[in-house]
């Protein structure tokens, strides 16, 4: 007798012709590399915060002691605290995302004006694939930790610039690192508050039906204009050029 038309070689069951054409419910939202490097950068900052609330506070100070190591703690975390980010830019997956957030649309500023206003009906919240958001916080924290890393250096090697410039660095760096605080307090917040983000961030997929919620212009109209642009300006450069 002849197999069914659609039998499978080894006897193995065809897959209901449902499952095959039911959609994807999951979407890729973020690639290993890009995961390593937020855990990576996390573990970092967050060390580096932790020991100089050690330092800063007596209680703390008290409670932990050993203050040389916790100097060398807090020294070597702020220092190698963008290693992962400078190392991530071998990913071309960081790179294009690094380029989303580096890019402000008329979306994005509906979105800060909702914000504003807390409008919470639907559609008032545009977003791509990060929301306007998620593009100031990491542009805050990116300067942020790069004007520390500056500050710490001059505190760290007294050599390297006179007295007032010391001073001055130290005000600078002290008064940064609690602004820090309290910005990396409110993200751990947001981020308690969205367990799906959080789920994006451990295994790298997300609902799409969260995805469509809360960034429905990822993949559609964000992508496709940045294409647009892109091309436009190339098309620019063509053109001067010849």
């Amino acid at each position: 007798m002849p197999p069914p038309p659609d039998a499978r070689p080894g006897g193995a069951a065809p897959a209901p012709r449902a499952a095959r054409s039911r959609p994807r419910t999951r979407v890729a939202r973020f690639t290993p590399a890009e995961r390593w490097i937020h855990r990576t950068t996390a573990a970092l900052l967050g060390a580096c915060v932790v020991s100089a609330a050690c330092l800063y506070l007596p209680q703390l100070a008290e409670l932990v002691g050993r203050r040389v190591l916790v100097v060398t703690v807090h020294e070597w975390t702020g220092i190698l605290t963008p290693v992962p980010t400078l190392l991530g830019l071998a990913s071309r997956a960081f790179r294009a995302d690094l380029s989303r957030l580096n890019r402000f649309g008329p979306h994005d500023r509906r979105w800060l004006r909702s914000v504003l206003r807390r409008d919470w009906s639907d559609g008032a919240r545009p977003a791509g694939k990060f929301n306007a958001g998620q593009k100031l916080y990491a542009a805050y924290l990116s300067g942020a930790v790069l004007v520390m890393a500056g500050t710490g250096l001059l505190m760290w090697f007294t050599g390297l610039a006179p007295l007032v410039w010391r001073i001055s660095a130290t005000f600078v760096h002290d008064w940064l690192a609690l602004a820090v605080g309290v910005v990396l307090l409110g993200h751990i917040a947001m981020a308690l508050a969205d367990p799906e983000a959080r789920r994006g961030m451990r295994t790298g997929t997300v609902d799409r039906a969260w995805a469509a919620r809360e960034h429905p212009l990822w993949r559609t109209g964000e992508d496709r204009q940045d294409r647009r642009d892109r091309e436009g300006r190339e098309g620019r450069e063509d053109t001067s050029v010849n």
